[in-house]
């Protein structure tokens, strides 16, 4: 059996990996530290917030914004870009890198998985399990309840509307809904033809 920093080294880098030893018991005491001291900071102080979040991501840009609760695994391998405004109840599993692009708009109850396991029953009996980053580019917005799957990358200024599950890439610049979310349309060009708030995205 290898040694836990080197099954940590296998998760970080990829491959297939158990969760077993000191690497992990320090990371995810680490995690569930700064992620339960966040969660009982008042909602309106959000300096503080911001402050713990600083520690608890790997990056967390200027001007972001959480509304908590929020939930994670490491924390450490999710980056958050400037200005980004992350809802209420939002969960990031990152046993594989999240990277959140700049003036991103996350709504609440959004769920960002990059973790996964085999489909054959023996190695995931024996807990084996992987993960695939997920990239979400500039000024996306992730309609409530949005699920993101593991290697997910979404192009920049897409719209994914409320409650479709991302199963595979979108390009930037359209409007996705579904389960699998399937692009509808490409965005608007200007704010005369837009539908400000349209309602199948509420």
């Amino acid at each position: 059996m290898e040694r836990s920093e080197e099954q940590f080294e296998r998760m970080t880098s990829g491959k297939l990996y158990r969760v077993e030893g000191h690497a992990f018991e320090a990371a995810f005491a680490r995690s569930m530290r700064l992620q339960d001291k966040i969660n009982a900071l008042p909602s309106d102080d959000t300096d503080a917030i911001a402050a713990v979040a600083g520690e608890l991501f790997g990056s967390f840009g200027d001007g972001a914004t959480i509304r908590t609760p929020l939930y994670c695994d490491y924390g450490a391998h999710t980056h958050i870009g400037a200005g980004t405004f992350i809802n209420f109840d939002c969960v990031f599993l990152d046993v594989a890198e999240i990277k959140v692009g700049k003036n991103c708009q996350i709504a609440p109850r959004v769920q960002l998985l990059t973790a996964e396991h085999p489909l054959p029953a023996t190695p995931r009996r024996e807990g084996w399990e992987s993960g695939r980053p997920i990239v979400v580019g500039d000024n996306v917005w992730l309609g409530a309840g949005v699920i993101v799957l593991p290697g997910v990358t979404i192009g920049e200024n897409t719209v994914v509307g409320a409650g479709a599950v991302v199963t595979k890439d979108l390009p930037a610049n359209v409007i996705a809904v579904g389960n699998p979310a399937r692009v509808l349309r490409p965005l608007p060009d200007d704010v005369e033809s837009a539908e400000l708030v349209p309602e199948h995205l509420l």
